[in-house]
């Protein structure tokens, strides 16, 4: 039988890209002479990191629709159009067994040519509540994969879904705690507590600011701090930080070992997209959550709040910060608390996602015709 071939689209923010190089890793594992493709942009997330993860990316032209007034909207049907050729091509190029959407505007197209093409696709949903390109093509490919049960109500058509959670790397558990504090320029031989912050792979300037404000109280204390800030707000941080010790506090845009920050931190900071739950939980971390306030359908609060009622988090909403961002976080940051919250968010894990809807690709390729 021929090694399994399989194109990947999903991408702009990490929450879209993640999974999908979850599931491609776990499929490399069983199968390691799968051909495995990727279709982003050039410029977003996955034009650095998915040939950092060692896969072939192949680039087409299409962007989302900014709800504000700019000149890009314009060329918003060009795009479609463009894109949808682009991936018609790579279809016929690449023939793929199986193409797989994991959300984000790159995923429409390319679905939309498999489908034209008759490839079996499978969509996987990370959000409970489901994003355009899920809710126009449910109907219309082979299978949907969702993260929550109270997904299915939002499909026309339930009969090609399946609960399969959200897929996480299984690299984010391979690392050395001693190796990851010095990867980030700090010693192991104190007692400070270490905190994660991020806003996702693309920042959050409302944390950020949070952050800048309570940092004079949190750098006084036994705490070190992992900061990733985005590209916008990176020197105006660093400016600001420059007069504290690089043993106290690491600032940068991206973190690009992600498993790395887990690893050495005590408690995360961040947003609740729902590839960061399926992270954090997999990995057991205790976790503040502040919801984006933006999210469609409120969903993030959603997410957010799964966790909350479990034990397993505190949650600030994004108005709130300014009153109640530093005392939730002295109220998490002692050893008892920590190690009781981490027990409660490894138990909320599915760590075995990513196998399970690779184990339907496989099956997928097999029933149509993989030979």
């Amino acid at each position: 039988m021929a090694s399994i071939k399989i194109i990947f689209a999903g991408g702009g923010t990490g929450g879209h890209l993640f999974p999908a190089l979850a599931i491609a890793d776990e499929i490399k594992r069983t199968d390691p002479d799968a051909e495995i493709l990727f279709v982003g942009t050039k410029d977003k997330i996955e034009s650095k990191v998915v040939p950092e993860a060692g896969y072939k990316l192949r680039t087409i032209w299409i962007s989302g629709f900014h709800r504000s007034l700019r000149m890009s909207n314009l060329l918003l049907p060009l795009k479609m159009i463009v894109s949808f050729l682009q991936s018609y091509l790579i279809m016929r190029q690449f023939k793929p067994d199986v193409v797989v959407g994991t959300g984000g505007y790159v995923s429409g197209p390319v679905l939309r040519a498999a489908i034209l093409c008759r490839i079996p696709t499978l969509i996987h949903e990370q959000n409970s509540y489901p994003g355009v390109t899920t809710r126009l093509l449910a109907p219309r490919v082979t299978e949907v994969h969702l993260t929550f049960e109270k997904t299915r109500k939002y499909l026309s058509d339930k009969s090609n879904t399946f609960i399969s959670g959200n897929p996480t790397r299984t690299s984010l558990e391979a690392v050395d705690k001693i190796e990851s504090l010095k990867y980030f320029g700090f010693s192991h031989a104190d007692n400070s507590k270490i905190i994660l912050v991020f806003g996702g792979s693309l920042g959050a300037h409302s944390i950020n600011k949070a952050i800048l404000s309570i940092l004079p109280e949190l750098m006084k204390k036994e705490i070190k701090l992992i900061w990733q800030t985005g590209y916008n707000d990176l020197e105006e941080i660093r400016e600001i930080t420059k007069s504290y010790s690089t043993e106290k506090i690491w600032v940068n845009a991206f973190i690009d070992r992600m498993d790395y920050a887990y690893s050495a931190s005590d408690i995360v900071v961040c947003r609740a997209g729902a590839t960061t739950i399926a992270e954090i939980t997999r990995l057991g971390k205790a976790s503040i959550l502040i919801p984006y306030p933006h999210a469609a359908a409120n969903h993030q609060v959603e997410n957010a709040s799964s966790l909350v009622e479990a034990g397993a988090a505190f949650m600030v909403y994004d108005n709130e910060m300014k009153e109640k961002l530093l005392p939730t976080i002295m109220k998490l940051i002692n050893e008892e608390q920590i190690k009781i919250m981490s027990l409660k968010s490894k138990a909320l894990g599915i760590p075995e996602a990513a196998t399970k809807i690779a184990e339907h690709i496989k099956k997928l390729a097999d029933k149509h015709g993989r030979k």
